[in-house]
């Protein structure tokens, strides 16, 4: 069967089952990776707004400007966590 030996009457069900479960276990790893990638990049963008937006306003609110700074980071580090993640499905 393809490029898979079976006894002929035999095995045949068996084979086609597992030929089929790698073929969904190939499409859900590529899904995974897409996913993580869109994950990654959603993140890295927002955490990129938000420590421009701390910069900016790191002027006017002093301390407090901290805190967008800080989620900006973590941000950052989602989205490259979730980059590295993704990498591995491929």
């Amino acid at each position: 069967m393809g490029d898979v030996l079976a006894c002929a009457g035999r095995h045949e069900t068996e084979v086609r089952a597992l030929l089929a479960s790698e073929a969904r276990a190939i499409l859900q790893s590529e899904r995974a990776a897409s996913a993580y990638t869109r994950n990654a990049i959603f993140y890295g963008l927002v955490g990129a707004a938000f420590l421009a937006f701390g910069l900016y306003q790191l002027r006017w609110l002093g301390i407090q400007a901290l805190f967008f700074l800080i989620i900006g980071l973590f941000l950052g580090y989602a989205a490259a966590a979730n980059y590295l993640e993704g990498r591995k499905f491929r």
